[in-house]
């Protein structure tokens, strides 16, 4: 099961074009991250991450509450702190 192929065509079904993006300021730059690069960057983790990934994607594209824009923003803020958070340690 190609887990990233499955977000990727939850999203089609849904009319949302994967290649779409979203800009974070990040102390004082923008950053531009595509939904496929943090699907992508998500499926790096381990399989239980990416059905976890998965299951909140769907959740997020079943319920008005949270949507898929918000579900996106805050995956792209997690990538971005853990970007942060690794060049800190260096």
């Amino acid at each position: 099961m190609d887990i990233a192929a499955e977000c990727k065509q939850l999203l089609l079904e849904k009319g949302i074009n994967t290649h779409s993006s979203i800009d974070f300021e990040v102390n004082g730059e923008m950053m531009t991250l595509t939904l496929d690069y943090i699907i992508e960057s998500y499926m790096q983790a381990s399989k239980e991450s990416q059905l976890v990934f998965f299951s909140a994607l769907q959740k997020s594209l079943n319920t008005q509450s949270m949507g898929v824009e918000r579900f996106f923003e805050g995956m792209g803020k997690l990538l971005l702190m853990s970007h942060l958070s690794e060049k800190f340690e260096d």
